[in-house]
């Protein structure tokens, strides 16, 4: 059984892992850490294998340091911190770290499919769109969609009621045009994503890694 705690426990994506786990038969639930629980990331390291991560921006590093450093590898989903910053802070730690700017498979093929089109299409744009509690503008994915892509693409962010997390890559070329678009619509979606880093964090051969086509199409 791999022994799963995850931080930012009482959120929205944090309790849905919660829920994901728990019904994973090959996990076992053993901490939630939140400060509206009461309890901090140090005190549910202890016997834990796999610290999810679900908490906002300024601390995510701080998190992920304290478990890598404890060897207990880290499956990262919160978006917005610096990259480098972390990089640094996980060099030569026992434990693993995996980040993905999205967890959902279809958001992962729209990447895949954006970083094709934008080899032969004159030109591409994104807007992205998320509910309005969502701290960090652009998201992760629309960032990690443009870093993949050929050239410069301009970045549009959308904060409204009633979105959960939409992205559209629009493609143009004299006389046509291509969009790609992933929609979700239940936090759900993220989950199978989740599950697959929580099984092969351990088992990375370098730390950090970051994108879930990583796990999906190893090289």
């Amino acid at each position: 059984m791999i022994k799963v705690a995850v931080a930012g426990a009482a959120g929205r994506m944090g309790a849905t892992t919660c829920e994901a786990v728990e019904a994973a038969d090959d996990m076992e639930l053993v901490g939630r850490a939140d400060p509206s629980l009461g309890t901090s990331v140090a005190d549910v390291l202890e016997g834990t294998d796999v610290l999810v991560d679900f908490t906002l921006p300024d601390q995510v590093v701080a998190n992920v340091q304290l478990a890598a450093a404890s060897g207990v590898h880290c499956v990262v989903g919160a978006t917005g911190w610096d990259e480098d910053e972390l990089r640094a802070a996980v060099a030569d730690r026992p434990g693993n770290v995996f980040f993905a700017p999205n967890f959902a498979i279809g958001a992962v093929l729209m990447m895949r499919f954006a970083a094709e089109a934008s080899k032969v299409m004159s030109g591409a744009e994104i807007i992205e769109y998320h509910h309005p509690k969502k701290v960090d503008a652009p998201s992760g994915t629309a960032k990690r969609t443009a870093a993949l892509m050929e050239g410069e693409v301009p970045i549009h962010s959308v904060r409204l009621p009633g979105i959960v997390a939409d992205q559209d890559v629009i493609f143009g070329e004299e006389g046509q045009s291509l969009i790609i678009r992933h929609v979700t619509s239940d936090l759900a979606s993220f989950m199978p994503g989740v599950l697959l880093a929580i099984r092969n964090v351990a088992e990375l051969p370098e730390s950090p890694v970051i994108g879930l086509e990583k796990l999906l199409w190893p090289s």
